[in-house]
């Protein structure tokens, strides 16, 4: 199965969520699913209802047994009762659904397909995504029934992609140093290691956590335990030192202020560090200066590192680009080097 980005599972379930098409999400641990899916549902305007089914009993699936007037029936409750009742576009996201029960498995199969359980029949506003990792992700995933995935749609397994991870991040408010570190390293961005040993591996959530570690503004001694038990051992030595390089950088306020005379560093990974500062720190008053430094290393052969900048800088605040400032850049060679890329 060839596996899509993240941008690519974004336009997919744009596209199925108004067509009611049903979709499971397949990939590695802490890829971004759920975050997708949720994106989705708001570019779509659909409401989103997530389940559990890996904590569910069947009956979360079917109603509750009970008698009525001496009959025996089951009787919606939760969530399958809001599914009934929904008035406008809903999203019923399944997640992590290959680590349920069998018997939860098969009551969620009458959903999905038929949209009709033990009488009660779902609304036509519901459309059903579901998600679950991989056997070999050793998740506790046992697989899924072969009718339930024959219900969906389409199956499709999600990858990492550090471009559309960076525009995520900026968007997303992620701390601009782990932005520009996997700019500078984005074979890291990814690499989950399923062990059962008490440590993580780099993936996107925990590129995340990463950042949340950042904003404790802990002691220099607490930073590399900290970012070890996030991402592991190696890869957060090597971000420690890659924040080395961060701390003596040369100064972002520098360059917004004198974008004409502050230096280009010859390093780069200082350069890594500078594009990534500068896509966080440019505001709308500093937006001219910012592309006269653009254009400064334009000019020298730096255009991945032009690139980055401006992906960064318009991600975190797309009003950037509705400035005289961008529009005079978007004219010159910046805009040029933006388009041929």
């Amino acid at each position: 199965m060839q596996a899509i980005k993240p941008s690519q599972l974004l336009a997919l379930l744009v596209k199925a969520i108004p067509a009611k098409m049903p979709v499971l999400i397949t990939g590695k641990p802490g890829v971004g699913k759920t975050d997708i899916v949720s994106a989705a549902c708001a570019e779509a305007k659909a409401d989103l209802k997530i389940a559990h089914p890996a904590v569910e009993d069947p009956t979360d699936s079917k109603g509750m047994p009970w008698v009525t007037n001496g009959k025996a029936e089951f009787i919606p409750f939760g969530d399958l009762r809001a599914l009934i009742e929904a008035k406008r576009p809903t999203v019923c996201f399944l997640d992590d659904l290959g680590q349920a029960s069998p018997a939860v498995q098969a009551a969620r199969m009458q959903l999905v397909l038929s949209r009709r359980v033990n009488g009660h029949k779902v609304s036509d506003h519901v459309v059903f995504l579901a998600a679950t990792n991989r056997r070999q992700d050793r998740a506790g995933v046992q697989g899924l029934l072969e009718p339930l995935k024959s219900r969906f749609g389409t199956i499709v397994e999600l990858e990492a992609c550090p471009v559309d991870w960076r525009a995520w991040a900026a968007a997303a408010g992620i701390a601009a140093e782990v932005i520009a570190f996997i700019a500078f390293r984005p074979e890291h961005l990814s690499n989950f290691q399923p062990t059962s040993d008490m440590t993580n591996s780099p993936c996107p959530r925990t590129w995340a956590r990463v950042s949340d570690i950042l904003a404790l503004d802990l002691p220099p001694d607490l930073i590399l335990p900290a970012v070890q038990g996030a991402v592991g051992d190696a890869v957060a030595g090597e971000f420690v030192g890659f924040l080395r390089i961060w701390q003596n950088m040369v100064s972002p306020d520098l360059v917004l202020t004198t974008p004409d005379t502050a230096p280009i560093p010859d390093e780069p990974s200082a350069l890594w560090a500078l594009m990534g500062a500068l896509g966080h720190r440019v505001r709308k008053d500093s937006l001219g200066r910012f592309f006269r430094y653009l254009e400064r290393l334009n000019s020298g052969g730096h255009g991945a590192f032009v690139a980055l900048a401006h992906q960064l800088a318009t991600g975190r605040d797309k009003s950037l680009t509705n400035t005289p400032a961008y529009v005079k850049a978007m004219s010159g060679p910046i805009g040029q080097l933006l388009l041929g890329a």
